[in-house]
Protein backbone atom coordinates (compact mmCIF):
# COMPACT_ATOMS: atom_id res chain seq x y z
CA UNK A 1 0.00 0.00 0.00
CA UNK A 2 1.27 3.15 -1.19
CA UNK A 3 -1.19 5.93 0.14
CA UNK A 4 -1.20 6.74 3.81
CA UNK A 5 -2.98 4.82 6.48
CA UNK A 6 -5.62 6.69 8.53
CA UNK A 7 -5.55 5.86 12.34
CA UNK A 8 -6.57 7.41 15.49
CA UNK A 9 -5.55 7.26 19.77
CA UNK A 10 -8.26 6.35 22.02
CA UNK A 11 -7.88 5.21 25.66
CA UNK A 12 -10.66 3.84 28.47
CA UNK A 13 -9.22 4.18 31.80
CA UNK A 14 -5.94 4.93 30.45
CA UNK A 15 -6.30 1.63 28.71
CA UNK A 16 -4.81 3.20 25.12
CA UNK A 17 -5.23 1.64 21.50
CA UNK A 18 -3.90 2.44 18.45
CA UNK A 19 -7.33 2.47 16.05
CA UNK A 20 -7.13 1.75 12.19
CA UNK A 21 -10.24 2.13 10.47
CA UNK A 22 -10.94 0.04 7.74
CA UNK A 23 -13.99 -0.55 6.71
CA UNK A 24 -13.56 -3.27 3.52
CA UNK A 25 -10.64 -5.19 5.71
CA UNK A 26 -8.30 -4.00 2.89
CA UNK A 27 -5.55 -3.01 5.07
CA UNK A 28 -3.21 -6.92 6.15
CA UNK A 29 -1.75 -5.92 9.62
CA UNK A 30 0.65 -8.66 10.08
CA UNK A 31 2.02 -9.40 13.36
CA UNK A 32 5.59 -7.37 13.28
CA UNK A 33 3.20 -4.33 11.58
CA UNK A 34 1.00 -4.08 14.71
CA UNK A 35 3.91 -4.37 17.44
CA UNK A 36 5.47 -1.50 15.71
CA UNK A 37 2.29 0.59 15.81
CA UNK A 38 2.15 -0.22 19.39
CA UNK A 39 5.64 0.78 20.24
CA UNK A 40 5.54 3.59 22.86
CA UNK A 41 9.17 4.83 21.44
CA UNK A 42 9.53 3.87 17.75
CA UNK A 43 5.57 3.69 16.96
CA UNK A 44 2.23 5.34 17.76
CA UNK A 45 1.88 3.61 20.92
CA UNK A 46 -0.80 1.96 22.77
CA UNK A 47 -1.78 -1.31 24.97
CA UNK A 48 -3.18 -2.90 21.67
CA UNK A 49 -4.66 -1.96 18.55
CA UNK A 50 -8.41 -2.14 17.29
CA UNK A 51 -8.69 -2.68 13.57
CA UNK A 52 -12.56 -1.49 12.73
CA UNK A 53 -14.11 -3.99 9.89
CA UNK A 54 -17.51 -4.28 8.82
CA UNK A 55 -18.49 -8.06 9.79
CA UNK A 56 -19.45 -8.99 6.27
CA UNK A 57 -15.98 -8.29 4.69
CA UNK A 58 -14.04 -10.51 7.49
CA UNK A 59 -13.54 -14.02 7.42
CA UNK A 60 -13.59 -14.35 11.22
CA UNK A 61 -16.95 -12.47 11.79
CA UNK A 62 -19.01 -12.77 8.27
CA UNK A 63 -21.20 -15.27 10.68
CA UNK A 64 -22.08 -12.61 12.50
CA UNK A 65 -23.14 -9.95 9.88
CA UNK A 66 -26.82 -10.26 10.76
CA UNK A 67 -26.17 -9.55 14.47
CA UNK A 68 -23.87 -6.71 14.39
CA UNK A 69 -22.03 -4.50 11.44
CA UNK A 70 -18.95 -4.08 12.84
CA UNK A 71 -15.90 -6.38 13.83
CA UNK A 72 -13.70 -5.49 16.42
CA UNK A 73 -10.19 -7.22 15.02
CA UNK A 74 -8.20 -7.12 18.34
CA UNK A 75 -4.85 -7.37 18.63
CA UNK A 76 -2.27 -7.22 21.59
CA UNK A 77 0.44 -4.44 21.87
CA UNK A 78 3.15 -7.51 20.58
CA UNK A 79 0.89 -8.39 17.77
CA UNK A 80 -0.83 -11.00 18.98
CA UNK A 81 -4.73 -11.96 18.09
CA UNK A 82 -6.74 -11.65 21.41
CA UNK A 83 -10.74 -12.93 21.83
CA UNK A 84 -11.57 -9.70 23.81
CA UNK A 85 -11.09 -6.48 25.22
CA UNK A 86 -13.60 -5.23 27.50
CA UNK A 87 -12.05 -1.30 27.30
CA UNK A 88 -11.37 -1.38 23.80
CA UNK A 89 -15.20 -2.05 23.09
CA UNK A 90 -15.76 1.09 24.79
CA UNK A 91 -13.02 2.71 22.65
CA UNK A 92 -14.52 0.92 19.54
CA UNK A 93 -17.82 2.33 20.10
CA UNK A 94 -16.64 5.83 20.61
CA UNK A 95 -14.58 5.69 17.59
CA UNK A 96 -18.13 4.55 15.53
CA UNK A 97 -19.88 7.48 17.41
CA UNK A 98 -16.93 9.79 16.75
CA UNK A 99 -16.59 9.14 13.10
CA UNK A 100 -20.69 9.16 12.63
CA UNK A 101 -21.27 5.56 11.74
CA UNK A 102 -23.74 5.38 15.27
CA UNK A 103 -25.64 7.66 17.76
CA UNK A 104 -26.32 7.56 21.26
CA UNK A 105 -27.92 4.51 22.34
CA UNK A 106 -27.86 0.79 22.08
CA UNK A 107 -25.11 -0.85 19.69
CA UNK A 108 -23.84 -4.57 18.59
CA UNK A 109 -20.18 -5.28 18.41
CA UNK A 110 -18.54 -8.28 16.98
CA UNK A 111 -15.71 -9.63 18.82
CA UNK A 112 -13.74 -12.90 18.47
CA UNK A 113 -15.66 -13.62 21.99
CA UNK A 114 -18.77 -13.13 20.35
CA UNK A 115 -21.29 -10.32 20.04
CA UNK A 116 -21.32 -7.52 22.76
CA UNK A 117 -24.24 -5.09 23.73
CA UNK A 118 -23.20 -1.57 24.13
CA UNK A 119 -24.85 1.50 25.02
CA UNK A 120 -23.61 4.90 24.40
CA UNK A 121 -24.96 7.12 26.80
CA UNK A 122 -25.77 10.77 26.58
CA UNK A 123 -23.69 13.43 27.19
CA UNK A 124 -23.33 15.11 30.26
CA UNK A 125 -24.95 18.17 31.66
CA UNK A 126 -21.33 19.60 31.92
CA UNK A 127 -21.58 18.61 27.64
CA UNK A 128 -18.36 15.60 28.75
CA UNK A 129 -19.16 12.42 26.49
CA UNK A 130 -21.37 9.82 28.55
CA UNK A 131 -20.19 6.78 29.63
CA UNK A 132 -20.13 3.39 27.46
CA UNK A 133 -21.44 0.29 29.18
CA UNK A 134 -20.62 -3.04 27.67
CA UNK A 135 -22.12 -6.34 28.02
CA UNK A 136 -19.60 -8.35 28.74
CA UNK A 137 -21.28 -12.16 28.98
CA UNK A 138 -21.21 -14.45 31.89
CA UNK A 139 -18.23 -15.87 33.82
CA UNK A 140 -17.57 -19.15 33.71
CA UNK A 141 -15.08 -20.27 37.06
CA UNK A 142 -13.05 -23.19 36.00
CA UNK A 143 -12.45 -25.73 38.87
CA UNK A 144 -9.33 -26.76 40.03
CA UNK A 145 -6.69 -24.77 42.08
CA UNK A 146 -3.91 -22.32 40.68
CA UNK A 147 -1.60 -20.22 42.25
CA UNK A 148 0.74 -17.08 41.38
CA UNK A 149 4.16 -15.96 42.44
CA UNK A 150 6.58 -12.70 42.22
CA UNK A 151 9.36 -13.45 43.76
CA UNK A 152 9.37 -15.38 47.05
CA UNK A 153 5.63 -14.48 47.53
CA UNK A 154 2.84 -17.21 46.01
CA UNK A 155 -0.78 -16.25 46.39
CA UNK A 156 -4.02 -18.85 45.41
CA UNK A 157 -5.86 -17.11 42.66
CA UNK A 158 -9.38 -17.53 41.47
CA UNK A 159 -9.97 -18.85 37.88
CA UNK A 160 -12.25 -16.36 35.94
CA UNK A 161 -12.69 -16.72 32.46
CA UNK A 162 -14.36 -13.73 30.54
CA UNK A 163 -13.94 -15.12 27.26
CA UNK A 164 -10.43 -14.84 27.85
CA UNK A 165 -8.82 -16.24 30.89
CA UNK A 166 -8.07 -14.89 34.10
CA UNK A 167 -6.11 -15.64 37.76
CA UNK A 168 -7.11 -13.01 40.57
CA UNK A 169 -5.25 -12.89 43.71
CA UNK A 170 -6.30 -10.94 46.63
CA UNK A 171 -2.85 -9.68 48.23
CA UNK A 172 -2.44 -7.29 51.53
CA UNK A 173 -0.39 -4.66 49.54
CA UNK A 174 -0.57 -4.00 45.56
CA UNK A 175 3.59 -3.11 45.15
CA UNK A 176 3.76 -6.84 46.19
CA UNK A 177 2.79 -7.47 42.65
CA UNK A 178 6.48 -6.14 41.59
CA UNK A 179 6.89 -4.09 38.55
CA UNK A 180 4.55 -7.08 36.44
CA UNK A 181 6.67 -6.13 32.81
CA UNK A 182 6.75 -10.12 32.81
CA UNK A 183 3.79 -12.41 33.06
CA UNK A 184 4.15 -13.63 36.95
CA UNK A 185 4.66 -17.77 37.56
CA UNK A 186 1.78 -19.65 38.13
CA UNK A 187 1.08 -22.99 38.82
CA UNK A 188 0.10 -25.65 37.21
CA UNK A 189 1.18 -24.82 34.06
CA UNK A 190 -1.72 -27.39 32.36
CA UNK A 191 -4.28 -24.26 33.67
CA UNK A 192 -3.52 -21.77 31.53
CA UNK A 193 -1.48 -23.52 28.31
CA UNK A 194 -2.30 -19.89 26.16
CA UNK A 195 -1.17 -17.77 28.83
CA UNK A 196 -2.95 -15.87 31.34
CA UNK A 197 -3.89 -12.42 32.49
CA UNK A 198 -3.07 -12.15 36.48
CA UNK A 199 -5.08 -9.46 38.56
CA UNK A 200 -3.77 -8.39 41.81
CA UNK A 201 -6.56 -6.96 43.96
CA UNK A 202 -6.83 -5.31 47.41
CA UNK A 203 -10.19 -3.99 49.32
CA UNK A 204 -10.47 -0.40 49.55
CA UNK A 205 -14.40 -0.34 51.13
CA UNK A 206 -17.52 -2.21 50.79
CA UNK A 207 -18.38 -3.78 47.49
CA UNK A 208 -14.94 -1.61 46.14
CA UNK A 209 -11.64 -2.84 45.22
CA UNK A 210 -8.21 -1.90 43.56
CA UNK A 211 -6.23 -4.08 41.47
CA UNK A 212 -2.96 -4.05 39.18
CA UNK A 213 -2.78 -5.96 36.09
CA UNK A 214 -0.78 -8.12 34.01
CA UNK A 215 -2.37 -8.25 30.91
CA UNK A 216 -1.17 -11.37 27.96
CA UNK A 217 0.63 -9.79 25.69
CA UNK A 218 0.86 -6.80 26.53
CA UNK A 219 2.40 -6.32 30.20
CA UNK A 220 1.32 -4.58 32.42
CA UNK A 221 -1.63 -2.26 31.54
CA UNK A 222 -3.74 1.14 33.10
CA UNK A 223 -6.82 -0.82 33.03
CA UNK A 224 -8.32 -3.92 31.76
CA UNK A 225 -12.21 -4.43 31.46
CA UNK A 226 -12.36 -8.49 31.35
CA UNK A 227 -9.87 -8.61 34.18
CA UNK A 228 -12.14 -5.69 35.81
CA UNK A 229 -15.06 -8.04 35.33
CA UNK A 230 -13.01 -11.01 36.35
CA UNK A 231 -11.94 -9.41 40.08
CA UNK A 232 -15.69 -8.37 40.45
CA UNK A 233 -16.60 -11.90 40.04
CA UNK A 234 -14.14 -13.48 42.39
CA UNK A 235 -14.47 -10.35 44.82
CA UNK A 236 -18.51 -11.35 45.05
CA UNK A 237 -17.97 -15.12 45.23
CA UNK A 238 -15.18 -14.29 47.76
CA UNK A 239 -17.70 -12.34 50.00
CA UNK A 240 -20.55 -15.16 49.47
CA UNK A 241 -22.41 -13.24 46.80
CA UNK A 242 -24.06 -14.69 43.96
CA UNK A 243 -26.77 -13.24 42.28
CA UNK A 244 -27.85 -16.16 40.51
CA UNK A 245 -28.85 -17.26 44.32
CA UNK A 246 -29.84 -13.87 45.63
CA UNK A 247 -32.56 -13.20 42.94
CA UNK A 248 -30.44 -9.40 42.93
CA UNK A 249 -28.01 -7.72 41.34
CA UNK A 250 -24.66 -6.85 42.84
CA UNK A 251 -22.38 -4.41 41.80
CA UNK A 252 -18.59 -3.73 42.64
CA UNK A 253 -16.86 -0.48 41.88
CA UNK A 254 -13.05 -1.25 40.39
CA UNK A 255 -10.46 1.21 40.82
CA UNK A 256 -7.50 1.02 38.30
CA UNK A 257 -4.33 2.93 37.69
CA UNK A 258 -5.99 4.59 34.93
CA UNK A 259 -9.50 5.35 36.26
CA UNK A 260 -12.93 4.11 37.60
CA UNK A 261 -14.83 1.11 36.23
CA UNK A 262 -18.23 -0.20 37.18
CA UNK A 263 -19.08 -3.48 37.15
CA UNK A 264 -23.10 -4.93 37.73
CA UNK A 265 -23.06 -8.87 37.49
CA UNK A 266 -27.00 -9.86 37.14
CA UNK A 267 -28.74 -12.64 38.55
CA UNK A 268 -28.72 -14.09 34.99
CA UNK A 269 -25.10 -14.16 35.05
CA UNK A 270 -24.61 -11.35 32.69
CA UNK A 271 -22.26 -8.44 33.08
CA UNK A 272 -22.03 -5.11 32.73
CA UNK A 273 -18.94 -2.73 32.54
CA UNK A 274 -19.55 0.94 32.60
CA UNK A 275 -16.98 3.21 32.61
CA UNK A 276 -14.91 6.22 29.77
CA UNK A 277 -13.96 6.20 26.07
CA UNK A 278 -12.19 9.28 24.60
CA UNK A 279 -10.97 9.70 21.36
CA UNK A 280 -7.67 11.49 21.83
CA UNK A 281 -6.14 12.39 18.20
CA UNK A 282 -6.04 11.40 14.51
CA UNK A 283 -3.73 11.75 11.48
CA UNK A 284 -1.82 9.59 9.15
CA UNK A 285 0.32 6.48 9.08
CA UNK A 286 3.48 6.35 6.75
CA UNK A 287 2.95 3.41 4.88
CA UNK A 288 6.55 3.21 3.56
CA UNK A 289 7.25 3.67 7.75
CA UNK A 290 5.07 0.90 8.60
CA UNK A 291 6.66 -1.68 5.62
CA UNK A 292 9.61 -0.62 7.29
CA UNK A 293 9.02 -1.75 10.60
CA UNK A 294 7.39 -4.75 10.01
CA UNK A 295 10.46 -5.98 8.42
Amino acid sequence: MSTPIAFLKGHGAENDFVIVPDADNAIELSPAAVAALCDRRAGIGGDGLLHVVRSAAHPEARHLADEAEWFMDYRNGDGSIAEMCGNGVRVFARYLQHAGLVGEGDLAVATRGGVKRVHIAKPTSSGADGDITVGMGRAVLPEGEVTVSVADRHWPARNVNMGNPHAVAFVDDLAHAGNLYEPPPFSPQSAYPDGVNVEFVVDRGPRHVAMRVHERGAGETRACGTGACAVAVAAARRDGLDPAETGAPVTYTVDLPGGRLVITERPDGEIEMTGPAVIVAEGEIDPRWLASAAR
